[in-house]
């Protein structure tokens, strides 16, 4: 189909606009992958479709298209890390701590790529390429399994806001992971989210985390969905003695690595009750209470 058809869907007004369907979700994108519309189609597209905005219907499609065109390494007994790709402005990464207390239960999955807007964070690559890894923690770079959707940057990063890519690029299933978790910053997202990526998991979970990452900082709530039955529960670091004081500094690539090499006792605790989410979001514990004895 032609590629204006997709703009005219979407940026058209109020009353003009309309939604894709799957099928037609799964066109639009194969134009931004194959580069078969114009870099200002693609910009244009990008902006009216957040505006009109999203259906889950829609991002079925794109992320069904992004996963033929995904380069898979399947890794087993592994649990996906959903993180935005706009990184983290204010506090530290916890998933390289996490990982190392992990390592005897749990393959961890990490993707990355350059910075992509709007938020201007240090990215998971950022982490990646700088801080010592556990050997069960697996990072992605986006340039090598999606190179098409790596591609796009450009044309993000000169539109300069976040588009309905910054939702489906979190969980490429580049590992073919039984397990996965997301960040999800608004709850009005819950629902969602949940429509996207619930099935493509055996055990999916979306926490209400710190900076809209897959971790847990201060008092937030877990939604775990297993054969679509979801369990919502709240999880308080206080409960566990956890007394973390958030910044609203930015933080400095550095001061991140730093406080990885040689965390505070506070941040330790921390990475231990992300690690104990992450064991029952597997289903290897029936509750975090009892997962984080098991990791302390």
């Amino acid at each position: 189909m032609d590629f204006h058809t997709y703009i005219h869907a979407v940026g058209t007004g109020h009353k003009g606009n309309r939604d894709l369907s799957f099928e037609e979700s799964c066109n639009m994108m194969q134009h931004l992958l194959k580069r078969t519309a114009y870099p200002e189609q693609i910009a244009a597209f990008l902006l009216g479709w957040r505006m009109k905005p999203e259906t889950t219907e829609e991002f079925r499609g794109a992320l069904h298209t992004c996963d033929a065109h995904t380069h898979t390494t399947p890794i087993a007994n592994s649990l996906e890390l959903g993180y935005p790709f706009d990184g983290k402005r204010h506090n530290p990464y916890l998933f390289p701590l996490t990982a190392s207390l992990l390592k005897e239960h749990l393959n961890l999955i990490v993707t990355g790529d350059v910075l992509q807007p709007a938020k201007g964070g240090i990215t998971t690559q950022d982490i990646c390429r700088h801080a010592p890894l556990s050997s069960n923690l697996y990072y992605f770079d986006r340039k090598h399994y999606c190179p098409a959707l790596h591609a796009l940057s450009d044309i993000r990063h000169r539109l300069g806001l976040r588009t309905g890519l910054n939702t489906i690029e979190k969980l490429p299933k580049v590992a073919q992971s039984e397990y996965a978790l997301t960040g999800v910053f608004h709850k009005p997202y819950v629902a969602k989210y949940l429509d996207i990526f619930a099935s493509r998991y055996q055990r999916f979970a979306l926490l209400q985390g710190n900076e809209g990452t897959p971790e847990l900082f201060s008092k937030g709530r877990l939604w775990l969905s297993v054969k679509g039955d979801v369990q919502e529960s709240i999880i308080d670091p206080k409960r566990y003695g956890i007394h973390y004081q958030r910044s609203w500094e930015r933080i400095s690539l550095q001061t991140s690595l730093q406080q990885l090499t040689d965390p505070s006792e506070t941040l330790y605790k921390l990475a231990q009750l992300n690690g104990a989410i992450l064991l029952v979001v597997a289903g290897k514990a029936a509750s975090i209470d009892e997962a984080y004895a098991q990791l302390s």
